[in-house]
């Protein structure tokens, strides 16, 4: 059996930059445990699959526009919400099977998301708000990403919101000492030239550093909002790749902004 692999650069400013996602169209669902090896194989920080197949519990689609249902796996585990390998398979499907479409829902773990294309090719990822609430710094993670919380949050990720952008540059995070995460670790400030950055680590479900993150800044647009006073903002992610967004709060949804480059299309022969 042979399946399709695309890989895809997403929240890109140019070729080689952004958060490199795995994108792989199945007729049918394969078995889960051969899901993991081709993403633990793959070895991105996600590898996304979809199939047309909806599944009963989804209901009838949104809309007339292309649906899909959607997976992601990390190297090690599958997660309940991806945001940067949405927008790269939204890409994919946008571009090489419905070029005539500008919007395409998937029906995921967290739900219908959608992504739309606008006049001048940029992609719009719908993600649900991820509530946080103010909590205590966790002695054992401030000293494993070696920074001087200002502030910190809980919710689907760790938040730990520090003075500076150049602090979060500057963070050289052990990651072998980090404590037991249900997922990720963000290290966040304002920026220089933006309104805010961050970084991602999440060791535990196999992402030393995760270069570009939407699902995190569907928890970081609301409390930069709160912070900043406005719902429209700009955000930079501080990896080695790097990655730009434009961010909007809407009600309790957040809207990301970014491109995408296209890296491989190539063909994967799987075992019989």
């Amino acid at each position: 059996m042979e399946v399709l692999l695309h890989q895809i650069d997403a929240f890109a400013d140019a070729p080689f930059s952004g958060n490199p996602a795995a994108v792989m169209p199945l007729p049918s669902w394969l078995p889960d445990a051969l899901l993991q090896q081709l993403a633990e194989e793959n070895n991105l920080a996600e590898t996304a699959f979809y199939t047309p197949h909806l599944p009963p519990e989804a209901g009838m689609p949104p809309g007339e526009w292309p649906a899909f249902h959607l997976r992601w796996f990390t190297p090690k585990v599958e997660v309940a919400l991806c945001g940067h390998a949405t927008l790269a398979s939204a890409a994919q499907i946008l571009v090489d099977m419905h070029p005539g479409e500008d919007r395409v829902s998937f029906y995921t773990r967290s739900g219908w998301l959608h992504v739309d294309r606008t006049d001048d090719n940029e992609f719009v990822l719908d993600l649900p708000v991820v509530p946080s609430i103010p909590v205590r710094p966790d002695p054992a993670l401030v000293a494993a990403l070696g920074v001087r919380p200002v502030r910190a949050y809980s919710g689907t990720d760790e938040v730990i919101v520090v003075a500076t952008e150049q602090e979060v540059r500057d963070a050289a995070p052990v990651l072998s000492a980090f404590p037991a995460l249900p997922r990720a670790a963000i290290v966040t400030a304002p920026g220089d030239s933006v309104d805010f950055v961050s970084r991602v680590f999440a060791p535990g479900v196999g992402v030393p550093e995760d270069p570009v993150t939407g699902s995190a800044h569907a928890q970081l647009v609301p409390l930069w909002s709160e912070e900043l006073g406005r719902t429209e903002m700009r955000a930079r992610q501080l990896s080695r790749r790097g990655g730009s967004l434009r961010c909007e709060l809407a009600d309790d949804r957040v809207l990301l902004f970014g491109r995408c480059h296209r890296y491989l299309d190539g063909v994967v022969t799987l075992p019989d």
